[in-house]
């Protein structure tokens, strides 16, 4: 369960790294819906740090792998 948490973290941070860089919705474009956001620039840079944390979070499957049990 905690890989599937990971992996919908990873995947909604990089979304929103989408929408902080090109103002692009990937979610919104695969399931129907209007994939264009427009933003203010303070809320765009907030989107793109969250999914630079994102990008950082998959270090974290590997680091499950080596973990002390």
């Amino acid at each position: 369960m905690a890989k599937f948490a990971l992996t919908l973290v990873i995947i909604g941070a990089l979304n929103w790294l989408l929408v902080g860089l090109f103002e692009w919705d990937l979610v919104s474009a695969l399931l129907g819906g209007d994939s264009h956001r427009e933003s203010s620039g303070l809320s765009r840079i907030v989107y793109s740090l969250v999914g630079l944390c994102g990008i950082y979070c998959v270090r974290f499957y590997a680091a499950d792998r080596y973990s002390v049990r």
